[in-house]
């Protein structure tokens, strides 16, 4: 005879419980997690996980209980935030993703405005951070013990219509301190992102002329600094073409002028000589 949920809930401690919830959680969040092409179907697959997960943990809060004080302390302030902050983060994602505007100047601005969110929370809820993040735990029966609360005492409108079976009156202020620092990551992120395909999108335009070019192309590739020598100068020409904004035309035909130059048929070579050695020299002066 197999035991119910509510039976197994009942001879297992509330560690082991947690334990076991967040273990499964996030091997399968890991495991959706490997699909990245579609990240909005993947956050909403995450979310039902998660409220699956908080749904097995309330039971087996009411059903199982906590053996002592500190044990329920501890579980509102360190583990259930833990699984709690997961799907604030997620959804905060899930609306950043689907909420942003076409375009990247736009976009910018729009993941500005959501960090900028951010530190209005902070700011408004400095005193609970310092409490938090020193690691204190003078207020600890306030703030983690159910059917404790101080109006007085940072409190959110949220408290007063959350389960009290299942709540206390900071464990989501908690959880949300921790999925704020992983949104904070995220939009970070995001922007270095933008940041960085600016910097690789500068283009490199060549500005001497197209004879020049022609005859640094030809000069590597007489020398086979390519692929040991094994590819093709049309493949040359063309991967210069696209790096530097340039179209060559027909750079046979200019290399056949080079060829039939009678004196200083390699003039563009010669004077990146003399400018790299006077470059040197200069340096050595110094």
């Amino acid at each position: 005879m197999s035991l119910k949920r509510s039976d197994i809930f009942q001879v297992a401690s509330m560690q082991k419980i947690y334990n076991e919830i967040l273990y499964k959680l996030e091997t399968a969040v890991n495991e959706l997690g490997k699909d990245n092409d579609y990240i909005v179907k993947q956050i909403e697959n995450i979310v039902k996980l998660i409220l699956q997960s908080l749904s097995d943990l309330k039971t087996g809060v009411i059903t199982r209980g906590f053996k002592n004080v500190n044990e329920e302390i501890h579980f509102f302030k360190y583990q259930k935030p833990v699984i709690v902050s997961k799907l604030i983060y997620y959804n905060a994602i899930y609306k950043i993703e689907t909420r942003k505007p076409y375009g990247a100047k736009r976009t910018k601005k729009y993941l500005g405005k959501e960090l900028k969110k951010l530190k209005r929370f902070f700011d408004n809820n400095l005193d609970f951070y310092k409490y938090y993040r020193s690691n204190n735990s003078f207020l600890d029966e306030n703030f983690f013990l159910r059917g404790k609360h101080d109006i007085r005492l940072w409190l959110d409108t949220f408290y007063f219509e959350a389960d009290h079976r299942f709540s206390t009156s900071h464990d989501y202020k908690v959880a949300k301190i921790i999925a704020n620092d992983l949104i904070q990551v995220y939009l970070e992120d995001r922007l270095n992102n933008f940041n960085l395909k600016k910097s690789l999108d500068t283009s490199l335009n060549w500005t001497a002329s197209k004879t020049a070019l022609t005859e640094l192309i030809y000069a590597l590739y007489s020398h086979g600094v390519f692929n040991n020598g094994n590819t093709d100068i049309k493949l040359i020409a063309k991967k210069f073409e696209d790096t530097f904004n340039i179209d060559l035309g027909d750079f046979y035909h200019t290399f056949m002028e080079l060829k039939a130059r009678k004196m200083n048929r390699t003039k563009f070579l010669d004077s990146l000589c003399e400018a790299l050695i006077k470059k040197m020299d200069e340096q050595d002066e110094k």
